[in-house]
C-alpha cells in the first residue's frame, strides 16, 4: 500500500512538473506598465479539441499561485474536480498599492481601483481570448487579497461566480456591506463564497473574520453557498494549506462523481426514474460550471446498482446505450448490455453481448475476467 502510495504521489507531481505553465509579462494600459503573470494549463489541454475550462485567478500569484495549482492537478488527478485554467498575478512589489483602498469609503481608490479595472477589463477578457476558458470563474486571496476581492461582488452582476478568502484583512464595514450584499444578491446561478482562519492566526484578522462569520453564517439565500472553517493548529499562514483543499472541495462538490452517501441518500430515493437522475447531474454541471462532462465509468457502476436496486429495466437500457455511444471502443458498453438483458430474461442476447465485449478494450472496472465470469454464470445457471 505505502508503494503503490509513493507511486501515486510520483506520478502526481510529475504531472505537476510537465503541466503547461506559461509566464508573460502583461503589458496593461491601465496599470501603465508590464505585469507578471503565470498561466497553468491542463496537462491535456489541446487548443484543437471541444473542452473549456473554468478559470481560477490567484492574486498573490508569487507565493499563491503554486499551492492553488498543486491543489487542482492533484484533486483533477483524481477527477474530484474539473481540470481549470489558473492564473496567478505576480504583486510582490506592488501588493499595498495594488489593494489600496479608500479611507473615507473603504473601497479601491487609486492605484487599488486601476488594478480593480485591470483585472476585470484587462486580464480576464485576454484569458478568455487566448484560452478556451468556461464562463465560471473563481477568484483566490490571502490577507488583503481575501479582503479586495469581496469588492467584485459589489459590482451590479459579481464577474466571478466563486471566491476563496483565506484569512482577509478586512476594511471597515466590509464584512457588514458582504454580509448585507449576500443576504440580498439575486442571480440565476449560485455564488459560492468560502471564507477561512486558524485558532494561531493574527489575533486582530481572527477577531474581525469570526465577527464576519457570525453576520454572514445568518442570513438564508438560496442563490449562495457560504461555507467556513475555523482550523486548529494552524497559524495565518499554514492555515492556507488546509483552506484551499477544503474550498475547491465545495466550490466543485457538485462535478464529484457519485459518492456512496449520494447514492443512498439522493440517487435511490430519487422519485424520477434512475437515468434520469443521471442526466439531471450531468445537466447541472453544465449549467453551474459551463461545460460538458464526459458522464465518468463510476458513476455508470452507481446508476446500474440503483437501476438493479430499484428493478427500472428502461433505465438500464438507456445506461447501456450511452455507455457505447461514450467509450465505444471499450467493454463496457457490451457489458452494460449484457446486464440489461440477463436483467430481462434474454440470456442468448446477454450471453452474445458479453462475449462481444471480450473483442473491445477493457475498461477501469470491466475486463476480459469479468466477462467471462458473466459467460460462465449465464451458461451455467441460466441454462
Amino acid at each position: 500500500m505505502k508503494l503503490k502510495l509513493v507511486f501515486v504521489c510520483f506520478i502526481v507531481l510529475y504531472n505537476m512538473a510537465h503541466s503547461q505553465t506559461l509566464f508573460e509579462e502583461f503589458d496593461s494600459y491601465k496599470l501603465g506598465k508590464k505585469r507578471g503573470i503565470k498561466i497553468r494549463l491542463p496537462n491535456n489541454y489541446n487548443a484543437e479539441d471541444d473542452m473549456t475550462y473554468p478559470v481560477i485567478i490567484v492574486f498573490d500569484g508569487d507565493y499563491l499561485f503554486e499551492p492553488i495549482a498543486g491543489n487542482v492537478d492533484y484533486q483533477a488527478y483524481w477527477d474530484e474536480i474539473p481540470d481549470c485554467i489558473i492564473v496567478g498575478v505576480n504583486q510582490a512589489e506592488t501588493r499595498l498599492t495594488d489593494f489600496e483602498f479608500s479611507s473615507e469609503t473603504y473601497l479601491p481608490s487609486q492605484d487599488g481601483a486601476t488594478f480593480f479595472e485591470f483585472i476585470s477589463m484587462e486580464l480576464l477578457p485576454y484569458i478568455d481570448s487566448e484560452f478556451k476558458t468556461s464562463p465560471f470563474r473563481v477568484v483566490a486571496g490571502h490577507d488583503l487579497a481575501a479582503n479586495f476581492i469581496n469588492y467584485y461582488i459589489f459590482k451590479e452582476e459579481p464577474i466571478f461566480d466563486a471566491y476563496i478568502a483565506i484569512s482577509p484583512d478586512f476594511a471597515p464595514e466590509i464584512s457588514n456591506r458582504l454580509s448585507l450584499r449576500l443576504s440580498n444578491i439575486e442571480r440565476e446561478k449560485k455564488l459560492f463564497y468560502y471564507l477561512a482562519t486558524g485558532d494561531g492566526d493574527i489575533r486582530v484578522l481572527r477577531t474581525s473574520i469570526l465577527e464576519a462569520n457570525a453576520k454572514l453564517k445568518k442570513f438564508s439565500n438560496p442563490n449562495i453557498d457560504y461555507k467556513f472553517d475555523d482550523f486548529i493548529d494552524s497559524n495565518h499562514y499554514t492555515l492556507v494549506g488546509r483552506a484551499i483543499p477544503s474550498a475547491l472541495n465545495e466550490i466543485f462538490e457538485l462535478y464529484k462523481p457519485i459518492s456512496k452517501k449520494e447514492f443512498s441518500e439522493e440517487l435511490v430515493t430519487y422519485t424520477g426514474s434512475t437515468f434520469e437522475y443521471l442526466e439531471k447531474k450531468y445537466e447541472e454541471i453544465e449549467f453551474f460550471y459551463g461545460f460538458k462532462k464526459v458522464v465518468i465509468e463510476n458513476d455508470l457502476r452507481a446508476i446500474a446498482a440503483a437501476c438493479k436496486k430499484r428493478d427500472d429495466h428502461e433505465s438500464l437500457l438507456k445506461l447501456a446505450k450511452l455507455a457505447r455511444k461514450t467509450y465505444p471502443e471499450s467493454m463496457i458498453g457490451a457489458y452494460y448490455y449484457g446486464i440489461y438483458y440477463d436483467a430481462i430474461g434474454s440470456y442468448k442476447k446477454a450471453l452474445q453481448r458479453f462475449q462481444s465485449g471480450l473483442l473491445l478494450k477493457p475498461s477501469q472496472f470491466i475486463d476480459k475476467d469479468i466477462l467471462l465470469e458473466k459467460i460462465y454464470e449465464i451458461k451455467e445457471d441460466r441454462f
